[in-house]
């Protein structure tokens, strides 16, 4: 196999022929502004639905981007003067068809003929250059953080139906956190069974969200490890002090019956729904990437079929071997969505964790997951979620998203802890007066436990298996911990062609994870004690009035300025700096005591009030 590449990075680097095509069906980085773009091309109608499944492949995104032109330039929507250029800037840039060496844009495109089969074998080497440097400015505790990345790149296509894509990153990264105290898995007094088995409470350590950064705002971009640099064998999971890390990716897609029929295979992140990106409560792009395999299949314009099985990876907390040992889990999702004329769309799927094993009715999509299970027995962490959105032509749209992991269907199954379910509603406004420019407003709840499950032994395994909701320590679904509520209000445009401006304001919610109030459920680590659930007075919810909760009001803004000057490799400079203020509430009584009490805001040694500044400058050398 590593021959294999190796031949054919040669081949595309050392012979070019004259004739180049795009890399059709390789997918577009999650990172790119583009799917806000054509997101706001889609509300004012410049161009047709988007598909819910993301990452796009560059052949979707340049026909939307042709579309809205095309459209525009018909009178059927739209576009200022500033718009029009940012998009034929996209299709510029997509459809470049150039051969040979470009050190203007860090990188080398070319194709041959495979053999005299008539089959084209095209290919684009590039890199980029990603530096940032962050702090985090607290009373008395000044935080320092960096990255450098070095990112590269090679994809390309094999014929008309066929692309690939390889990339490869190495960095250096620094990012400080300060440990809070422990926490219990289940919870303060809970008794472990007596003959041992999977149910039992570990007492670990928590951490604070990365103090040179905005809270649950850095998304972990390395691969397994970091690599202390005084001793390469001492990797860990976190780079509190400087670190070697990597990232790597890949995948092979085809797109066949006319682009009805579109087939991934890879290690790429995703972010499926027809809600905005990003806010998926399913699979989101915060998540890391995993192996998979995925198909998508549209038998009619306002129908769609999808569906994804891949291979999750393990956390390195606790070693190498012992973190991997009961982490051995498969990932599958399916989701079937509809659309009434461009204005309603709908999705309505499921998920399911699960101990690796060849497992036929995980794997195929024609089968429903829930059912299966009574098939084959309860060992796995099932989830349905549904997505409604609502567009309104050139003004906005509004959805709703819902996710359940579990429920008790009785009277009280809304105080219950195994009510384990999360909801997301939002609405998006398009400003006329500027360039993309779009004002959105949201609210998230995630229950306790949501994203949870219980250690288990299963058939399969001699380790009893961990089951949550996430893949090498982060959650698949929202970035939001369980038992935590978040408001945003987010502004954002493109008042020139080259550069970009946001702000936000954020009020976070989450109940404390660490300390003498910690409430339980408010980890991902988290495990629902499987007796008694429906009269446990501890396995009840009270958000707000079950213990201490932290409070964070955020405010940030932000942008970035495109810089192409003669003579200069094109570089992109970042800029981002706001407020953070913490606090705590807390009860008079003992947290979990199953009951609801008034709450009251303190500050104390354990739960301490504080006020932060926090920036990040950053510049990207070659930016795709």
């Amino acid at each position: 196999m590593k021959r294999l590449v190796v031949g054919f990075f040669t081949i595309l680097v050392f012979f070019t022929a004259i004739v180049s095509s795009g890399q059709t069906h390789s997918s577009v980085s999650l990172d790119n502004e583009i799917y806000y773009i054509l997101e706001q091309c889609e509300t004012r109608g410049l161009c047709s639905k988007l598909p819910p499944v993301r990452p796009w492949t560059q052949g979707i995104v340049l026909s939307r981007v042709n579309e809205a032109l095309a459209n525009a330039a018909k009178g059927s929507g739209r576009l200022g003067d500033t718009e029009r250029r940012i998009l034929e800037s996209f299709r510029d840039s997509l459809g470049n068809t150039g051969t040979g060496l470009d050190l203007r844009n860090g990188s080398y495109s070319g194709s041959i003929e495979i053999g005299g089969t008539g089959v084209e074998l095209s290919g684009k080497a590039g890199v980029e250059v990603d530096i940032e440097a962050s702090s985090g400015l607290y009373p008395g505790n000044v935080r320092y953080g960096a990255e450098t990345w070095v990112n590269t790149s090679l994809a390309g296509d094999i014929g008309r139906h066929v692309s690939y894509g390889f990339s490869f990153s190495g960095g250096i990264i620094r990012t400080p956190r300060e440990k809070l105290g422990t926490y219990h898995s289940y919870y303060s007094g809970y008794t472990n069974p007596p003959l041992g088995g999977a149910y039992q409470d570990r007492e670990l350590d928590t951490y604070s969200q990365p103090l040179t950064h905005f809270p649950y705002a850095y998304r972990k971009k390395w691969d397994s490890s970091v690599y202390f640099f005084n001793n390469l064998s001492d990797y860990s999971s976190w780079p509190h002090d400087f670190a070697g890390v990597y990232g790597m990716g890949a995948e092979v897609s085809g797109s066949f019956l006319d682009e009805r029929l579109f087939l991934r295979v890879g290690r790429f992140g995703r972010d499926w729904g027809s809600a905005p990106a990003g806010t998926s409560l399913a699979l989101s792009q915060e998540a890391r990437p995993f192996l998979g395999i995925e198909g998508f299949f549209s038998p009619l314009p306002w129908l769609s079929v999808s569906s994804l099985t891949g291979v999750l990876e393990y956390y390195n907390e606790r070693g190498i071997k012992t973190s991997s040992m009961p982490n051995q889990n498969a990932f599958s999702i399916s989701m079937l969505s509809a659309n009434y004329k461009n204005y309603l769309f709908v999705d309505i799927g499921e998920s399911v964790v699960w101990p690796k094993r060849f497992e036929m009715g995980y794997l195929s999509p024609i089968t429903d997951s829930f059912f299966y299970q009574g098939n084959v027995g309860d060992f796995d962490n099932l989830a349905m979620f549904a997505n409604v959105k609502a567009r309104f032509s050139g003004l906005g749209s509004i959805w709703l998203s819902g996710f359940l992991d579990e429920a008790s269907i009785q009277g009280d199954m809304f105080i219950l802890d195994r009510t384990m379910i999360s909801y997301h509603g939002g609405l998006q406004y398009t400003l006329p007066f500027l360039s993309f420019a779009s004002i959105k407003l949201t609210y998230t709840k995630i229950e306790p436990y949501c994203y949870t499950h219980t250690t288990i032994d299963v058939p399969w395994y001699r380790e009893p298996m961990e089951e949550a909701y996430t893949n090498n320590g982060v959650g698949l679904g929202y970035y939001l911990p369980p038992n935590a509520d978040e408001l945003l209000l987010r502004f954002e445009a493109k008042p020139w062609p080259r550069g970009s401006a946001h702000f936000q304001y954020q009020m976070i919610r989450h109940g404390a994870d660490y300390g003498s109030s910690s409430v339980d459920g408010s980890s991902l680590v988290s495990e629902l004690d499987p007796d008694d659930r429906n009269g446990n007075p501890v396995l009840k919810k009270y958000f707000l009035h079950d213990g201490a909760y932290q409070w964070y009001h955020i405010l940030k803004l932000g942008g970035y300025h495109s810089f192409n000057i003669m003579g200069v490799p094109p570089f992109r400079f970042t800029a981002e700096a706001g407020l953070v203020f913490s606090q705590f509430s807390n009860i008079d009584g003992p947290a979990n005591s199953g009951k609801s009490s008034p709450y009251h805001m303190i500050d104390t040694t354990e739960y301490p009030r504080r006020l932060g500044v926090v920036f990040t400058l950053g510049i990207k050398i070659f930016p795709k």
